[in-house]
């Protein structure tokens, strides 16, 4: 517990990053970030032996096998199951975090992980494909709401990669994002909340390399492949009960000062604690009749409905900017660019490389340039790049060198994405919202993702059919448009308090209330007397 501060000016002490904050942070990144990506992955390079075990099974059960689209059909069940029990899992999180808290939620979630991994560590020996597509659903409930990540397989044919792209998450990833915003220190922040997304790239990463065919990448292996989720799991529960639980919902929700200020003294140096401890205590006081929002009063509370339209814009964004789409081309961009068939397996590993390198220059500049340059330089990256892959792939024919800019805007794409778009939406989704409002306000997030991730899924192969090649650039504007959007509607939480962040949008909409007013006035003037004047209010004025 050796607490580290840094002094910045007479009378103002800003706490450094302390041994103990940093590691809660990659323990919970490791034992649950880290799984979704994994499993997002996992299914790709054994997807040929899947479908292998899976008939024979039928035939051992029946007698006959069965057709190669019934086949593509069940293995798509298993990568989509995936994406069900995400949902499902996302919908509990508003009542699991509020029960047991946190940290509670994450250690209590850890027993789904370990009875998906037994089914699907042993559903060879036992000869049954429902095991693995339960373990799977059991997986997806477990893994959570994070940023997805473009995880789909470059090698697999254009069946798989259409089926791959439904794939979203539900309950620790939903809590993770939530746990760290709520344990950091407000310079902090932004860096310990993109860490998660760092875990989710390397965990594609490694199930990328153990798919190699050197590694785990065998008939023989694939059961094993898929259960290696346990091992950081039971890292996780053994260590994370350890440390203590989110000092804000101790205080705010448990009304239990006491663990509040040890909580505080094992995250933080001691002599900010007083002014935290007042912080959340003028947030509490203000949320004193108000209990915990369900998503439907969140909705209809127009206090917070810029808030709300901003989780809204960037959560639909992100998964309308077309990073699930890209791997649709990515075969083909590949195979265009000369490199050798067998060789794609290695380039798969390569953009996972690229993916956890935009990913840590995302969380090592987020606390230095802050919230929205990463949102925006992402987002519009993203659209040139999603412009890039339109015109390289209409003049590749006819200009032999746009076979390289496709692969450059591929990769462009990518990193674009995991600097800003992958963690942003998510961290931001903490710092928009109050105690009370913040688990509705992940449920409604995750919801999002989930209809607008099924959307692509479900769109995107009708999309390509009809415009081809241009049909990157309903990608780009919707990239373009969600840019445009926090440029001019989300203010910079960079260093500010959640209370802070509240009076800044409470602030926008007193502005836009008063406009409102204004041109209410112009137009009941018939002389226009108003019309080159402003409508000024004096607060200082009383009341007859």
């Amino acid at each position: 517990m050796a607490e580290e501060v840094l002094i910045t000016s007479p009378g103002k002490i800003r706490p450094h990053l302390t041994a103990s904050l940093l590691a809660v942070t990659l323990l919970t990144s490791f034992g649950s970030s880290m799984l979704y990506g994994y499993n997002l992955a996992v299914v790709n390079s054994p997807a040929g032996y899947i479908k292998e075990f899976y008939n024979r099974t039928i035939v051992r059960r029946n007698g006959t096998g069965v057709s190669e689209k019934t086949l593509t059909v069940m293995y798509s069940l298993t990568v989509s199951v995936f994406a069900i029990g995400g949902l499902v899992g996302s919908l509990l999180v508003g009542m699991l975090v509020t029960k047991f808290g946190r940290r509670g939620t994450v250690v209590n979630s850890t027993v789904l992980v370990f009875v998906a991994g037994s089914l699907m560590g042993f559903s060879r020996i036992c000869g049954s494909p429902e095991m693995v597509i339960l373990g799977r659903f059991i997986t997806g409930i477990h893994s959570g709401m994070p940023p997805p990540t473009p995880t789909h397989s470059r090698t697999c044919s254009r069946t798989h990669l259409i089926a791959h792209v439904s794939l979203l998450p539900g309950v620790s990833l939903s809590v993770v994002p939530m746990y760290l915003g709520e344990i950091a220190p407000k310079n902090l922040r932004g860096f310990l909340g993109l860490i998660p997304s760092i875990f989710i790239c390397v965990g594609v990463f490694t199930a990328q390399i153990l798919g190699l065919r050197e590694l785990l990448g065998k008939d023989e292996h694939w059961p094993l492949f898929l259960s290696l989720v346990v091992v950081p799991t039971f890292i996780q529960l053994v260590v994370l009960p350890w440390f203590p639980e989110s000092p804000r919902y101790l205080l705010m929700e448990r009304r239990n000062v006491h663990a509040t200020i040890t909580a505080l003294k094992w995250y933080r140096a001691k002599p900010n604690i007083q002014a935290e401890i007042e912080e959340m205590q003028q947030e509490q006081r203000s949320l004193s009749s108000v209990e915990t929002m369900s998503v439907w009063q969140l909705l209809l509370d127009d206090s917070v409905r810029w808030q709300l339209l901003s989780v809204v814009v960037i959560n639909i964004g992100m998964q309308l900017s077309g990073i699930d789409a890209i791997w649709f081309y990515t075969n083909d961009i590949f195979e265009n660019a000369d490199i050798p068939a067998p060789q794609i397996q290695y380039t798969t590993v390569g953009t996972g490389a690229i993916e956890v390198l935009a990913g840590l220059i995302g969380c090592f500049t987020i606390e230095r340039l802050g919230r929205r340059p990463l949102i925006i330089g992402g987002f519009g990256f993203m659209g040139v790049c999603c412009a890039g892959i339109t015109l390289s792939l209409v003049l590749q024919a006819r200009v032999a060198f746009m076979r390289y800019v496709s692969v450059a805007c591929v990769v462009g794409i990518i990193a674009g994405f995991c600097i800003g778009p992958a963690g942003v939406p998510f961290l931001m989704t903490a710092e928009l919202f109050k105690q009370s409002h913040r688990p509705a306000a992940y449920t409604v997030g995750g919801s999002l993702n989930w209809i607008s991730n099924f959307t692509v899924g479900f769109v995107f192969p009708f999309l390509q059919m009809s415009a081809g090649s241009f049909c990157y650039l309903v990608f780009c504007g919707v990239c373009l448009a969600v840019a445009t959007y926090v440029f001019f509607i989300i203010p910079e939480t960079k260093n500010k308090t959640f209370m802070e962040i509240s009076q800044m949008f409470a602030t926008r909409e007193a502005m836009m209330f008063r406009r409102g007013d204004q041109l209410k006035l112009r137009k009941m003037n018939g002389y226009g007397a108003l019309e080159s004047s402003s409508v000024e209010f004096d607060s200082s004025a009383s009341c007859p």
